[in-house]
C-alpha cells in the first residue's frame, strides 16, 4: 500500500522513491488517514507555503486516485491517504500465503562478511561476548532476509601477549590435574592471578614478572615447541567449551578462524606499508602516523618485534577480501575498539584499497551489573555464560511448572527455548550503541516488552489455529479498528526489515514484533474468533499474524513455541 503511495506522489513532485519514502508517515489516528505526506520540504523547490503545496498535491491526487487509495485530504501541510480496507485485507492475506513476505533483492547478488563473538582462548566465555553473538547474528539473518549471502566468521582471540601471561603463569603454577579436570576455569584463574602481578608503578617482582611473560610470546611467536604445544592445547579446549555455549544458543557460523592464522602473514603488511611509506620507527617501534586525521599513532610492531592486534586486523581484512570480494564487512565489536576500527579502516585507504569504504564497525554497548557497573573480566568479576545460561533456563522452568504440568523431555525443551527467548530479546529491543542492564527478572517476565510475552503471543495464535478449522467463506466486510491496525502492522513487515538492514539495527525488528503482538492482542480481545460471522476471514488474519511474527523471531534468533 505504501507503495502504492510513493509511486503517485512521486509523479508530482520529482523526488526519487526512497525520498519519497523517508518522508511518509503513517498517521497517528484513523481519522486523520492511514498515510501522510507531509509539503514542508517542498516550500523551498516550489516557492510557495507548504499549506498550499498540500492542497494542490491533493486535488491532483482526487483526479487520478489508483484502487488501492479510496480518498486523498489534505490538513495543514499534510496530504493524507485512505487506503481502502479491503483490498488492504485481500492484498496482505495474499502476500502472506505466497510465502517470502518480508525476503528482498536488495543484496542479490552481493556478499556481507560479518565479524562477530570472537571470544578469547583460555578465558571463560564470558557475558561480555554475548551481545556480539547475537546481535551478529541477528544482523547476519537480517541481511540474509535482504538477499545478501552472508558468512559468518567467528574470530577468536587466541594471539597476543596475553597469552605470554597465560603460559608463564601455567608454568610457574599450572597443574594438569586441575587442567583435565576444569581447563577452562583453571586457566581463567591462571589469567587472573597473572593479571595480578602486573606492575603497578616499579614494583619489582611485578616488572619482572612482565619481563618473563613478554619473553614467553616472542618465544610463541617464534614457533618454541613447548609453547606452541601448550597453545595448542589451551585452544582446543576452549573450542570444546565454546562448542558448548553455541550449541545452546543456537547459533553457527560459516568460518572459526583467529588471530594467529595471522602470524606468518604480519611481514607481508608491513612490505605493503613500507613499500606505501606509511610507516616510519619510533623508539624502536614501527608505527602508522595518523594524527592528522585526529586518529592518533597507530603501532605496528613492537620494539621486541612482536606483532600486534592492528597489524593482524590489517592482515585478516586483506585476506577476507581476497577470498570473499565481499561488498560489506561489518565488525560486529564493542564500542571500546572504536578508535582501533577507525585506525585500521584509515590504514586500509591509505594503501589505496577502496573496499575500506565498504569496512564498517558496528559497535555495541556495554552490559552492566546490576550496580551499574561494567563487568571486569581481569579483576575476577564476571558472568560466565554457562552458568547464566543454566540459571536463567532453571528459572523458565520453575515458571513453567507453576502453569502446568509437562513431561520432562516437553519441559527442558519449552524452558530452553523460553530462557533464550528471554535473553535476545531483551537485549535486541534495545539499540545495539546504548549500555544496558542484564536484568534476568525482567527478561524472564511473561507480561510486557519481554521474550516470553511473544513467544506466548505466537502460541496463543497457534493454538487458535489449531482449534478451529473452519470452512467458512472469507469474508471481509465492516472491517473493525482492531483488525484493520492489525492488518496494516503486518503489511509494514517488509519495509522495517529493509530498514534494520540500512541501520544495521536488530531493534528495530523486535520493537516491531512487540508492536505486532500488541495489535494481535487487541484483535484477540476485541473480535471473537470461532463462531462469528466472519470466522473465516479472522482465521486467516490470525494466521497470517502467527506466521509473521515467526518470522520476525527468527530474525532475532528466537525458536518459537507452539504451546504455552
Amino acid at each position: 500500500m505504501k507503495n502504492v503511495i510513493i509511486k503517485l506522489i512521486m509523479k508530482e513532485v520529482g523526488l526519487d522513491a526512497v525520498e519519497v519514502a523517508d518522508l511518509i508517515e503513517v498517521s497517528p489516528r484513523m481519522e486523520m488517514g492511514d498515510f501522510a505526506f507531509p509539503c514542508f520540504s517542498l516550500a523551498k523547490k516550489l516557492k510557495k507555503n507548504p499549506m498550499a503545496i498540500a492542497k494542490d498535491l491533493a486535488e491532483k491526487f482526487r483526479k487520478e486516485l489508483p484502487g488501492e487509495i479510496s480518498s486523498v485530504d489534505f490538513k495543514g501541510a499534510y496530504v493524507n491517504f485512505f487506503i481502502d480496507k479491503k483490498i488492504l485485507a485481500e492484498d496482505v492475506l495474499a502476500k502472506v500465503k505466497r510465502g517470502g513476505f518480508g525476503r528482498s533483492d536488495l543484496g542479490e547478488g552481493e556478499r556481507v562478511v560479518i565479524d562477530m563473538s570472537s571470544p578469547n582462548i583460555a578465558k571463560p566465555f564470558g557475558i561480555g561476548h554475548l551481545r556480539s553473538t547475537i546481535i551478529g547474528n541477528s544482523i547476519g539473518k537480517i541481511c540474509e532476509a535482504n538477499g545478501f549471502g552472508v558468512t559468518k566468521i567467528n574470530y577468536l582471540g587466541d594471539w597476543g601477549t596475553q597469552f605470554g601471561k597465560i603460559i608463564f603463569g601455567f608454568k610457574k603454577w599450572g597443574s594438569e590435574m586441575e587442567l583435565k579436570k576444569n581447563p577452562i576455569k583453571h586457566l581463567y584463574e591462571l589469567y587472573v592471578k597473572a593479571n595480578a602481578k602486573v606492575p603497578n608503578g616499579h614494583d619489582p617482582a611485578g616488572l619482572e614478572f612482565e619481563k618473563e611473560a613478554r619473553k614467553e610470546f616472542k618465544k610463541l611467536e617464534e614457533g618454541d615447541k613447548e609453547n606452541i604445544g601448550l597453545w595448542e592445547k589451551f585452544r582446543k579446549l576452549s573450542l570444546k567449551e565454546f562448542d558448548k555455549i553455541y550449541d545452546l544458543l543456537g547459533i553457527e557460523f560459516d568460518v572459526i578462524s583467529g588471530e594467529s592464522f595471522y602470524n606468518d602473514k604480519m611481514g607481508e603488511v608491513i612490505d605493503k606499508l613500507e613499500g606505501k611509506n606509511l610507516v616510519k620507527k619510533d623508539d624502536g617501534a614501527m608505527i602508522v602516523d595518523l594524527k592528522e586525521e585526529g586518529l592518533g599513532v597507530a603501532l605496528i610492531q613492537k620494539s621486541d618485534g612482536t606483532s600486534l592486534y592492528v597489524t593482524r586486523d590489517l592482515a585478516a581484512a586483506l585476506d577476507r577480501y581476497k577470498e570473499y570480494k565481499f561488498d560489506k564487512m561489518i565488525y560486529e565489536v564493542g564500542q571500546e575498539q572504536r578508535l582501533h576500527f577507525k585506525q585500521v579502516f584509515k590504514i586500509l585507504e591509505k594503501m589505496g584499497y577502496d573496499w575500506a569504504g565498504d569496512c564498517i564497525h558496528a559497535t555495541h554497548g556495554l552490559y552492566l551489573d546490576n550496580d551499574g557497573k561494567k563487568f571486569a573480566t581481569r579483576k575476577g568479576k564476571t558472568v560466565f555464560m554457562k552458568d547464566i545460561l543454566g540459571e536463567v533456563v532453571e528459572r523458565a522452568k520453575v515458571n513453567l511448572t507453576e502453569r502446568e504440568k509437562l513431561p520432562v523431555k516437553v519441559l527442558d525443551e519449552r524452558a530452553r527455548k523460553i530462557a533464550l527467548a528471554a535473553i535476545f530479546y531483551g537485549d535486541l529491543k534495545n539499540f545495539r550503541e546504548n549500555n544496558m542492564i542484564f536484568d534476568i527478572d525482567k527478561f524472564l517476565a511473561f507480561e510486557g516488552d519481554t521474550g516470553p510475552y511473544l513467544l506466548y503471543s505466537y502460541a496463543r495464535a497457534s493454538s487458535i489455529v489449531r482449534k478451529v478449522r473452519s470452512k467458512k467463506v472469507v469474508k471481509i466486510v465492516d472491517l473493525k479498528n482492531s483488525e484493520i491496525k492489525l492488518l496494516k502492522k503486518i503489511d509494514g513487515f517488509e519495509d522495517v526489515v529493509q530498514k534494520a538492514y540500512e541501520n544495521l539495527a536488530p531493534n528495530l525488528i523486535a520493537n516491531y514484533c512487540f508492536e505486532l503482538a500488541q495489535s494481535f492482542n487487541e484483535f484477540y480481545h476485541a473480535c471473537p474468533v470461532l463462531g462469528s460471522e466472519k470466522e473465516g476471514f479472522r482465521l486467516k488474519l490470525v494466521d497470517a499474524f502467527r506466521i509473521i511474527l515467526g518470522k520476525g523471531l527468527g530474525l532475532l534468533g528466537i525458536e518459537t513455541i507452539e504451546e504455552m
